[in-house]
């Protein structure tokens, strides 16, 4: 699937972590962000990973992992 910068996007499915999109990378807790929540596509990186801001903050997530709103 193709998505573009500023669309809206839904986690599919529940991630077993999460890296933040910070110039230093964590890893945080996978509860910060559940399955069905909604966030932003902010910037495209390597490999088909997004950077997507969601109410906890900016996450790297797997293309693959993520579904369009409409």
């Amino acid at each position: 699937m193709h998505f573009t910068l500023g669309d809206k996007v839904f986690l599919v499915n529940q991630v077993t972590y999460l890296k933040t999109a910070e110039p230093m990378p964590t890893l945080r807790p996978t509860d910060l962000v559940i399955a069905g929540e909604i966030g932003e596509i902010l910037a495209m990186q390597a490999c088909g990973t997004l950077a997507v801001e969601f109410n906890c903050g900016i996450v790297l997530v797997e293309a693959t992992m993520l579904q369009s709103v409409y």
